[in-house]
Order: structure tokens, then sequence, then C-alpha cells
């Protein structure tokens, strides 16, 4: 006997009980069985217009639709009835009637819920004689967007989404009957901040991404778990990249990112400026430590080995002590994970006795009270709970009271002129960056050390609403990088330091 706000029914001969409102569809998800569908999606309401999900309810006398009929106490249900395959196979059969036969140069091939369902449900032969109907096949919806309206199964996803999660409702369905078709509005583009998210809720591959189109072969991709670092939400994503084959001399290469759904964070959406901004792990990345040349260790490039010596020699004679006040000083960044702040604040202030900490982040963009905030950085809160102050660097405060300078993070350039940094920097003794990019400081610092980007760490970030989230490495950083976590450990080593 289910409870007052629980429904018992059966599915398959087996007995299931869920809260009242739950729909068949995922009340049968409850024991493991997955009815196909087309047009459902969770984050949306039932549609009922692909026809895929009917079932056979005892009592009915029609098959009816599991992703819109509520369960009720004591129902019967029927998933793999002569009935209900036969129906799956006629769904199929009406699809594929004027659906493209262009899976070998389809960007969905490998992942097409048509194919899976064709292969599991289907395996007939087409019954029609006819010519199919020739549509368009390349109409750009939007930046990076490109519709196929022969693929389309008129799922009417790509619209829901438009109209129910982003609200700018670019695109609809037009006409009817057999001539309707998904299109968009006279004079519109889609050019939201979501937009790529038409691409992964697309069951075929009707809508495709410009960025990735042709580039690679869904089943040749490595999807790896990880946190985007580009704004303060935290959402989940995968990062998709190949190494090795059927790439030349075992290169590494980054073709995609996707959602990872937390329904705590992001449900099941990322922005496109997460996205697309995998970019900046192939592109304009320091690869070795470069020393200034004429600079007290001589360059253009130094082994880590000889840096890291050099660098903590440099702070034994910064460091403050009993009588003598530090000539450290060190800039941040809330790029950085917990674990890396905290080894920051451990060796540089409470051991090394830093009085001059402060951040340079990227410049704060603007929130669009979705997913994206105005933080450009995933570890600010967490930055903050650590107990820094995020105080913005002075420059003029650095040249007199400083003789060794850390900057991590290539981001100070945004806050300041140039000319005003190579100034100061021209009247510190030693300056040494940490960087995964290359940036404007480059020409200043005297010694350069590539680190690896946050996708390609260990650790934790706190997001806005105080989660903290733990990430493995999604990628491993190329040969000549290191993450700052594994320097700090080598210079609290070397310097007699020990770090929690």
């Amino acid at each position: 006997m289910s409870g007052p706000n629980g429904v018992t029914l059966r599915i398959d001969g087996r007995s299931v009980e869920v809260p009242k409102g739950t729909t068949v569809l995922k009340a049968a998800e409850r024991l493991g069985i997955v009815i196909p569908r087309f047009c459902f999606h969770p984050a949306f309401e039932p549609e009922g217009s692909c026809r895929m999900c009917l079932v056979e309810i005892e009592g009915l006398p029609k098959l009816d639709l599991a992703c819109s009929t509520v369960v009720r106490e004591g129902m019967t249900v029927w998933t793999a009835t002569p009935q209900v395959l036969e129906a799956r196979k006629s769904v199929l059969e009406f699809l594929l009637a004027d659906h493209p036969l262009d899976c070998p140069i389809c960007d969905k091939a490998g992942e097409c819920v048509l194919q899976d369902y064709y292969d599991r449900h289907g395996r007939t032969a087409s019954r029609f004689l006819e010519d199919k109907e020739k549509k368009k096949k390349k109409i750009p919806i939007g930046k990076r967007l490109l519709l196929d309206r022969e693929r389309c199964v008129l799922c009417t996803r790509c619209v829901r989404f438009l109209r129910r999660v982003t609200g700018t409702g670019e695109l609809g369905v037009f006409e009817r009957g057999v001539r309707a078709e998904v299109g968009i509005g006279e004079g519109m583009e889609i050019r939201n901040n979501y937009s790529g998210n038409l691409v992964d809720i697309c069951p075929v591959g009707a809508i495709t991404d410009g960025d990735f189109r042709f580039r690679t072969r869904a089943w040749f991709l490595n999807k790896a778990r990880t946190v985007c670092p580009r704004c303060g939400r935290g959402c989940n994503i995968f990062i998709q990249s190949v190494c090795g084959y059927p790439l030349q001399g075992n290169g590494r290469k980054i073709y995609r990112v996707v959602a990872a759904e937390n329904p705590d964070v992001n449900g099941p959406w990322i922005c496109d400026l997460g996205r697309y901004g995998y970019r900046d792990l192939e592109e304009n990345r320091q690869e070795a430590v470069v020393a200034k040349p004429g600079g007290a260790q001589a360059g253009p490039t130094l082994s880590w080995e000889a840096a890291l010596s050099g660098l903590a020699s440099d702070l034994r004679s910064a460091s403050g002590g009993p009588g003598r006040p530090s000539r450290l000083g060190v800039i941040l960044t809330s790029v950085l994970t917990n674990e890396e702040l905290g080894m920051c604040r451990r060796l540089f202030i409470d051991s090394l006795r830093a009085e001059s900490v402060s951040f340079a982040d990227p410049t704060p963009g603007a929130a669009d009270g979705l997913l994206l905030t105005a933080a450009r950085t995933p570890n600010e809160q967490g930055a903050r709970a650590l107990g820094f102050g995020m105080e913005p660097p002075d420059l003029k405060l650095l040249q007199g009271s400083v003789d060794v300078l850390l900057i991590f993070g290539p981001y100070l350039l945004e806050h300041m002129p140039v000319t005003e940094a190579a100034g100061a920097f021209g009247r510190i003794r030693r300056t040494y960056l940490f960087s995964a990019q290359k940036s404007g400081l480059d020409d200043l610092a005297e010694v350069v050390l590539p680190t690896a980007y946050p996708e390609e760490k260990q650790g934790s970030f706190t997001n806005i609403d105080g989660l903290r989230q733990s990430f493995e490495p999604a990628l491993r950083p190329p040969a000549g990088c290191r993450p700052e976590g594994r320097i700090l450990a080598w210079l609290a080593q070397e310097l007699g330091i020990k770090l929690d």
C-alpha cells in the first residue's frame, strides 16, 4: 500500500512506488526501463508530439503516451507488448520516409537518437517507393548554428528551449501538416548567451555547430568531467578531446565542451562563454620557462630546476624575520583553486611574512540572470572564505617596499596601462610571472613560469552560492607546464616550510 503522497503501480510486471504527479515515463526510469522518446526533455513540460513513447495501459482502449500520462494507484503498464513494438516501428518508418540517408557525413553520427532507436526498435525495410522530399540543408540561424530541415523530426525541443529557458523565442514551427518546418523569425538571429545548447538537445543532426562541424567523429572523443572556470557559477562540463590517434605525433586536441548536468548548479545547460572558451587551452600558451635577456637568470630559456632554485633563493632573501621587514610582494588571482590559495596563504603570508598580497582578476562582465555571473573567475568566494581581502594591486606602493614580486595570472594589465606597470617593474629587483597564457606581462617580468589551466588540474572551487565543488584533471597539461600547486609544494619543501 502506498503512502499518502505516493502511488503504487506495476510496469512490465514489476511494482514501483512513485510520488503523485509522476508520469509513466519517469516511473519506468525508476525501474531502469528506458522508454524511447524524441520530443520529451526533462527540462520542459511534456509535448507529446513525436508519439515514440506509446505504451499499453490496462483498461484503456488504445496505446497512450508515457511522457504525459500521470500514474494512478493500481495502474498496470506494459512497455514492450507486440502492439507497442509495432507502434514504435511505425513511428520510425514515417520519420525515415523523408529523412536523408547521410549518416556517414552527419556530425550527429555515433550519438544520434534516431540511429539508436532504429537499431533497437526498427530494423525494417522501407516500403516507400517515392523520392524523398528535398528541403534546405544549410540554413544559418545563428553565429555558429546551421539548420538542416531534411533531418529535422519536429520534436520542437529547440523552439521550447528558446521560449522557456532564454525567453528569446527566435525559432518557431511554420506551416502545418506535412509542410510544417522549424524556421527562424523574419529578421531574427540566434545570438543569446546559450545558443550552443540547441545542438546538445537536438536528438538528430538537424542543428549543427560550425565550431565542431566536420572536424572529427564522436567515437574518437574522450570525455572528461570538470568545473567550468570562466565565471563564478561553476557549471559542470564535459571536455571532449582526442589524444593520439587519429592525430599525428600522439598530439592532443580539444574539439568541444558540452554541459554535464548538475541540478544544484547549472541543470542541463551551460553558457556559450564556457562552451567556446576551450580555445584558450590550445592557443597562445606559455610552453617553457623564459627569462628576460640580461636578467640575473640569463635566458631566454631556463630549466625548471634552475628557475625554481633561483626563486627559492630570492624568497629567502626577501622574507621577513625577527626585526626585519618582508620585501616580498604577491599578486594572486581567484582562478587558483582553494587548495592553491591555501598553500599561498600558508607559504607567503604565514611563513614568509609577505605584507603586500593583492588580487588581479579578469575584468568583470555582465551577468545575464540565468547562469553567467559578472565575476569572470571561478573562485572569488573561495578566496574570501580563506580570509583574503581581494584588494587590487597598487604598484606605486610596491616600488619602494618590495624587492621580489610574484604575479599569478596574466590579468594585471587589465587594471593598469602597460607603461605604468613597466615603470613599476623597473624599480623592483626581481619579478616572477606564473601564467598559462601569453600576455603583455611576458616582456615585463624577469622570469615567466608556464602553468596549467584549471581544466588540467585537481582541486576545488567555491561558486557564487557558496557550493564547493571538487574536480579531477580533465586534460594533461603540456609537457613544459606545471600546476601552481606543484610549484608551491616544491618551494615549501626547498624552504623547509610545512604545508598542511
